[in-house]
C-alpha cells in the first residue's frame, strides 16, 4: 500500500499547486508549448519552401507536423525543467513531462503506421482498430504509473513464467521480444515505404526499374528488421537454418508456381518487358497493365474490370503489346461493296470521311484501299491511327463504320447481298435487304 501513496503522481501535482512560484511554472511550460508550436511551424514552412519544385518530401513534411510538434515541446520542457531545477523547484514540468511523453508516443506510433500500411492515404479498419489499441494501450501504462502501481505491475511479470518449450520464460522477456519485433518491422516498414515513395517519383529512372529497386529495399529492410530485433532478444540465429531446410522442401514440393510467380515479376521489371500504361493482349485478357507487382500484374480493361494476372503466364505465354514502341495504334476495317461500285468516288470519300473523326489522327493521314477481289464483290480496306488506345478501339470503329454507312446512302452504293436481294425481287421473290456486317483487324507488336 505505500507504494501506491508513495509517489503518486496526483499527489505531487496536489503539492505544486499549493507551491508560492506555481505561476512561473504556469507560465514557464505555457512558454514551452507555444514556443513548440511556433517552431514546429517555421521549420515545416522552410522544409516546405526548400523542396516546394520536389512533390516527393510534400506529402511526408506536411503530416511529420503531427510528431515534430509534441516533440519539440517536450524537449523545450525538459530543457526548462532542468534549467530552472539548478535554482529553483520545478516540479510542474516534471509532472507535466509524462503526459506529454505519453502524447509523443502515441502520435509517432500513429505516424509510422499510417506511413508503413495506409495506401495513398486511405485508412483500412484494421489499422484503425490497431491505433485505437494501441492507444489504450499507452494510456494504460500512464494510468499505472499515475495511481503508482508500475512498479507492482513489473513485479508481476517478472515472477509469473509460462512454459516454451523446455524452459519457462517471464511474461516481461516475452513482451519485450514482441516489442522489439514490433518496433524494428514498423521503423523497417516506414522506410522502405518512405524510399519506395522517393524513387517512384524519380522520373530520371526507368518505372520497372523503379519498382524493382522498391521491392528489393523493402525485403531487405524487413529481413534485417527480423534479424536485429531477434538478436536483440537473443534467440540464437542457428536455429533458423531448420525454418531454411523447411521453407526448401516446401517451395521443391508445392511452392513452384508462387516462386516461379515471383522470380517472373523481377525478370519482367528487369528487362522492362512491359511498363506502366502498356495496352496489351494476352490469352482472354486485354486492357491496360494498371500495376506491376512482385507476384501479378493487374490488367484494367476498358469496361473497368481488372484481372490480376501471374507474371508466370506474361513470362511464359506470348504477350501483345500494342504500345511497346509508341502508343500510337493503327486500326483497320473491311467492307464489301458491288462490282459496279464507282471506287474513284467512293475511296477518297472514306479517307475524307475518317479525317472529320476527332480521335483519328491526320498524320499518318488515313487510308482506304481495294484490298481484293472476291467472288461476292470488292473488298475495301480502311485504316487509320489512334493516339489513345487506353480509352478502347471499338467506339472509334463504330464512328468509321457510321461515317461509311452514310456515306454509302450518299453515293448509292449497293453491297453484295443488296444486290442479291434486288435480283431475287425481279424474279418475283420478295426478301429483305440485308447488309453484310463490318469486320476490322488490329496489327501491332507482339512481345
Amino acid at each position: 500500500m505505500s507504494t501506491m501513496t508513495a509517489n503518486p503522481l496526483w499527489v505531487d501535482l496536489q503539492v505544486e499547486l499549493d507551491r508560492p512560484d506555481l505561476l512561473l511554472q504556469v507560465l514557464v511550460l505555457s512558454g514551452c508549448v507555444l514556443a513548440g508550436w511556433l517552431l514546429s511551424q517555421q521549420l515545416m514552412k522552410k522544409f516546405s519552401a526548400r523542396h516546394e519544385h520536389h512533390g516527393i518530401f510534400q506529402a511526408p513534411v506536411d503530416s511529420f507536423q503531427v510528431v515534430l510538434t509534441p516533440l519539440l515541446i517536450v524537449v523545450l520542457m525538459a530543457s526548462a525543467a532542468w534549467v530552472m531545477g539548478r535554482w529553483q523547484h520545478a516540479g510542474l514540468l516534471l509532472t507535466a513531462l509524462p503526459l506529454l511523453l505519453s502524447f509523443l508516443l502515441i502520435r509517432s506510433g500513429f505516424f509510422l503506421l499510417r506511413k508503413a500500411f495506409a495506401k495513398e492515404g486511405r485508412v483500412g479498419v484494421f489499422l484503425q482498430v490497431f491505433e485505437q489499441s494501441f492507444a489504450v494501450l499507452v494510456w494504460s501504462g500512464l494510468a499505472l504509473y499515475i495511481t503508482g502501481l508500475w512498479p507492482e505491475f513489473v513485479k508481476y511479470l517478472e515472477e509469473t513464467t509460462i512454459p516454451l518449450g523446455h524452459h519457462r520464460e517471464p511474461l516481461i522477456v516475452i513482451f519485450q521480444a514482441l516489442m522489439w519485433v514490433f518496433i524494428t518491422l514498423i521503423l523497417a516498414m516506414w522506410a522502405a515505404s518512405a524510399l519506395e515513395q522517393r524513387l517512384m517519383h524519380l522520373d530520371t529512372m526507368h518505372s520497372s526499374l523503379r519498382a524493382v529497386m522498391a521491392r528489393v529495399a523493402r525485403a531487405s529492410l524487413i529481413l534485417v528488421a527480423l534479424l536485429v530485433s531477434l538478436s536483440i532478444v537473443g534467440i540464437d540465429l542457428t536455429v533458423l537454418s531448420v525454418f531454411g531446410g523447411a521453407l526448401g522442401v516446401g517451395i521443391g514440393l508445392g511452392l513452384q508456381k508462387l516462386v516461379s510467380s515471383y522470380v517472373s515479376g523481377f525478370v519482367i521489371l528487369l528487362e522492362r518487358s512491359l511498363s506502366i500504361g502498356d495496352i496489351v493482349h494476352l490469352d482472354r485478357f486485354s486492357g491496360e497493365v494498371a500495376e506491376i507487382n512482385t507476384r501479378y500484374t493487374l490488367i484494367k480493361s476498358s469496361d473497368g474490370a481488372a484481372a490480376a494476372i501471374p507474371n508466370e503466364m506474361l513470362v511464359s505465354s506470348p504477350v501483345q503489346n500494342l504500345t511497346r514502341s509508341d502508343r500510337q495504334l493503327r486500326l483497320a476495317t473491311t467492307m464489301v461493296v458491288a462490282p459496279e461500285t464507282d471506287l474513284e468516288a467512293l475511296l477518297p470519300g472514306m479517307a475524307a470521311a475518317m479525317q472529320r473523326i476527332p480521335r483519328i489522327l491526320t498524320s499518318p493521314s488515313p487510308t482506304a484501299t481495294l484490298a481484293r477481289f472476291t467472288a461476292e464483290g470488292m473488298e475495301l480496306e480502311a485504316g487509320f491511327w489512334i493516339a489513345d488506345p487506353q480509352y478502347g478501339t471499338g467506339n472509334v470503329r463504330s464512328e468509321v463504320n457510321f461515317e461509311f454507312w452514310r456515306l454509302c446512302q450518299q453515293y448509292g452504293v449497293r453491297f453484295p447481298s443488296q444486290a442479291k436481294a434486288e435480283s431475287s425481287v425481279k424474279r418475283g421473290n420478295d426478301k429483305s435487304l440485308i447488309y453484310k456486317p463490318l469486320s476490322a483487324d488490329v496489327g501491332k507488336n507482339q512481345a
